[in-house]
This record gives structure tokens, C-alpha cells and sequence, in this order.
């Protein structure tokens, strides 16, 4: 069996925790674990390969985790990798990525965010679904409802027959579906055969089909499928459920009860994690106190802090929408970020310099880049950095350092074993991100 794992989403709900640069699937919320690298060891139980379909900017991040995660070394190598400029829903990630495998091959779909507690449940659900689609049918996995969900769509069964589809209800609509017994949460995870499911886009909504096909004889043909900006432009948005599911008639329904969460909201974090004796759920790296406050929800970060009332934090995409216009940075990324070579820190930003730690991982290097607005000075803390300053390399050792003026190309690279760790002070009017002109780099950024 294959796995599409599908890493599409912000997780804007689970902000300041998630960001557009590190969304909710690969923060670690779990036992230090993120659900990205739960879902892979979960479905490794019964899936002997497996195709992450990303956005490009979050390559490097599931190739990490991936690489971390507690699979065997085999697996990990041959995972084939679908990268996407940008997002066109469902429906064409999981077409690019069935586009590349065999008609035969028998495809387990499962969201990347989401949390199964009941594995053994979970590994009998997808043994009936395995059955189900090995006789022509697309299968889709119903959940029992452990309580009346607004915020989830239902399916209507009769069996393992599909009645309807349900949009989310009101709270007494939901309470009546879930009193009724008829009506199961819908998990968003499929199983089929590729080609079946080809057959049945190709059938319901051929332009996603053609357009997928296009996008895909014109992207590198490898291990990692990275696919152009026009052509993903090219494919019509929609999703699985409404291009196909909705309106195929070869469909079937398994029905478990698996413990399962779509982790879509701190109030739902907040079941699967420890609250104090007060009901609050506090996440921090410092000792938070609190004084005659209950049912609260605390989430605080090294340059954000969110605090609300449980049951309310549906809302917090509505916060999350403002700040993207009033301070757009603490909606896309935090102190810490994630690059395909290791990690910077910010440590201090204030008008006219910035301070970071940039810790570069063994056998990786930055681009070979330029800055219109800002000088910068390196100095190294651990490590040896091969440093490229126009047209001159040389080693900095720790306590070490080297400079690098206004508009000079220059490059930071790690050719040692253990991790180089550099503080970085830019000096300039603007230290903005977007101050990096590449002429060379490693992983095709612009």
C-alpha cells in the first residue's frame, strides 16, 4: 500500500504555535513529536512506501522530520516527494501524485495533521478499506462522532453505503445527527486505486486531470517532483470530496472508532495535552502563574503571546487576519526559522541592526547571495565556516570573525562534521528578509 500524506494547510487556529513558514502539522505538540511525523509512523505499520505532496517551502522540514521520525532507513530514502508552488486544494495533490504511480497500486490518502489514538482500531479500518477498493470502489473513512462537532462535516451512512454528505451543521442540527446514529464525522482520508481514482477525475472533472497531466510531464521527473508556478497555476482549485467523492458512484464507507482529531483548535489540543488543576491549558517555555482564572487557554512564544477563553478559540483565525495587516512577520514565521541548511534565531531587531544565531547543519551551505541595504559581521561561535567573500575563500575558526560590506556577493558554508553555529549582527537602514539577491543556490530559491 502507498501513502499520499497530504501537507497542505497553515493551521491558522493554532497561532502563534503555527505559522505560514512552520505550520501546525510540523510543530512538535505531542510527546515532542509533530503530527506530520506521527502519521508516518502510524501508517508505516501497513504502508510500504510513501509520497509527501508539500508546498515547496516546507520541503526541507518534512525531509527533516522524516529523517528524525522512527522509520526504517529504506523507506525514508525511497520517499518520493510532490512539491507545489503554491496550494490548488485536494483534488490535483493527490492527482500529481497518483499520476506517478502504477494503475494497479492500492492508495491510503491521509491529511498529515491530524491524530489517531486507537491504532489498532485504525489498522482494522484500513484492512477493510484495503478490501473495498481492491473490488473497484473509492472508499472513504467515516469517524464516530464522540460528540456533536459544528466544525466537521458528516457523512450519512446506511452500512457501508454512502447516503449523503453533510455540510457543517448548527449545534442542533449536529445534535441530531449524532442522536440519530446514521451520521459519521468525515476524516478526510481516502483509499483506492490510483488508476481508479484517475478514471474518476478523468470522468467528473477533466480539467483538473489534463491540466495535472500538463503540469507534470513538465516537471523534473525524479525523486522530487517539483512542480512549475505556471503550470500549478494552470490546474482549476477544488477538492477531493466536491470534484470527485460527491459524485462517483463507486463508492463505500468504513466506520471506526479510532480516536480520532483533526487538531484544528487549542480547544481540541487542549483534550490530548495536560491542563493544570485549573482547566487552563498554558503552553510556554517559562513559569506561567495565574490568580483565580479557569477554562483559559495560554500560548506563549518567544514574540507572541495568546490568551482566550476555552470554546473560543475558533476565533483566533480572525486575530491571525489581523495581524497579517498590521504586523504580517508574527503571522509568517517565527524567532526561530527552518531553512533547507539548519536555522537562524533572531535575538534582537530594532531599527538599524539585527542580531542573530545561525547555526548551519554539517555539509550544507547558504547561497551565494548579495545585500543592497545591510553590511553584516560573522563571528563564529563552534564549527569551522568556509566563508566566500567576492572572489575569496577562507576558514573562520571559533572566536574568530570576518566582514562583509554593502552590496559584496559573499556565502557562509559548513564543509566540517559537527554543526557550524555563527552570530550574525547586519548593520544597515533595512535588515528586512527580503533584502537577498541570489546569483547561486543549492535549492532553487529565487
Amino acid at each position: 500500500m502507498k501513502n499520499l500524506v497530504i501537507c497542505g494547510g497553515s493551521g491558522t487556529r493554532l497561532w502563534p504555535l503555527s505559522r505560514n513558514l512552520m505550520p501546525k502539522q510540523f510543530a512538535k505538540l505531542i510527546n515532542n513529536k509533530s503530527l506530520f511525523q506521527l502519521a508516518l509512523e502510524r501508517n508505516s505499520a501497513f504502508c510500504d512506501s510513501f509520497c509527501i505532496i508539500s508546498n515547496v517551502e516546507h520541503f526541507f522540514l518534512a525531509h527533516d522530520q522524516m529523517d528524525a521520525s522512527e522509520l526504517n532507513k529504506k523507506i525514508v530514502k525511497d520517499t518520493k516527494y510532490i512539491l507545489e508552488p503554491v496550494g490548488r486544494n485536494t483534488a490535483p495533490a493527490i492527482a500529481l501524485a497518483c499520476l506517478t504511480l502504477n494503475d494497479d497500486d492500492m492508495v491510503l490518502v491521509s491529511p498529515s495533521d491530524h491524530l489517531i489514538k486507537n491504532h489498532e482500531e485504525y489498522e482494522k479500518a484500513v484492512a477493510r478499506a484495503a478490501v473495498l477498493a481492491e473490488q473497484g470502489n473509492i472508499v472513504v473513512f467515516g469517524v464516530k462522532p464522540a460528540y456533536a462537532e459544528t466544525g466537521y462535516g458528516y457523512i450519512e451512512v446506511d452500512g457501508e453505503d454512502v447516503i449523503s454528505f453533510k455540510e457543517k451543521p448548527d449545534a442542533k442540527t449536529a445534535g441530531e445527527y449524532v442522536e440519530s446514529g446514521r451520521y459519521y464525522w468525515n476524516s478526510g482520508m481516502f483509499c483506492f486505486k490510483a488508476g481508479k481514482f484517475l478514471e474518476e477525475l478523468q470522468r467528473h472533472a477533466p480539467e483538473i486531470y489534463d491540466a495535472c497531466r500538463v503540469a507534470l510531464e513538465n516537471a523534473s521527473n525524479s525523486q522530487y517532483v517539483r512542480i512549475g508556478l505556471e503550470d500549478m497555476l494552470m490546474i482549476p482549485e477544488d477538492s477531493i470530496d466536491y470534484s470527485v467523492i460527491e459524485k462517483c458512484d463507486c463508492l463505500k464507507v468504513v466506520v471506526s472508532d479510532i480516536g480520532w482529531s483533526d487538531v484544528g483548535s487549542f480547544d481540541s489540543l487542549s483534550a490530548e495535552l495536560e491542563n493544570d488543576k485549573d482547566n487552563n491549558l498554558i503552553i510556554s517555555n517559562k513559569y506561567v502563574a495565574t490568580i483565580d482564572v479557569n477554562d483559559m487557554i495560554v500560548v506563549d512564544t518567544d514574540d507572541a503571546l495568546l490568551i482566550c477563553k476555552k470554546g473560543s478559540s475558533q476565533k483566533v483565525k480572525d486575530v491571525v487576519h489581523k495581524i497579517k495587516t498590521v504586523k504580517p512577520e508574527l503571522a509568517n514565521i517565527h524567532m526561530t526559522a527552518y531553512r533547507p541548511w539548519g536555522t537562524y534565531t533572531v535575538l534582537e531587531n530594532t531599527y538599524g541592526y539585527k542580531i542573530k544565531r545561525i547555526e548551519v547543519k554539517p555539509g550544507k551551505k547558504l547561497s551565494l547571495q548579495r545585500h543592497m541595504h545591510r553590511s553584516e559581521h560573522w563571528i563564529v561561535v563552534s564549527g569551522t565556516a568556509t566563508v566566500t567573500v567576492g572572489d575569496r575563500t577562507t576558514m573562520v575558526r571559533p572566536n574568530e570573525s570576518t566582514y562583509i560590506k554593502m552590496g559584496e556577493m559573499h556565502r557562509l558554508a559548513n564543509e566540517g562534521k559537527i554543526p557550524l553555529v555563527v552570530i550574525e549582527a547586519q548593520v544597515g537602514e533595512y535588515t528586512g528578509e527580503d533584502d537577498i539577491i541570489r546569483s547561486e543556490d543549492d535549492y532553487d530559491r529565487d
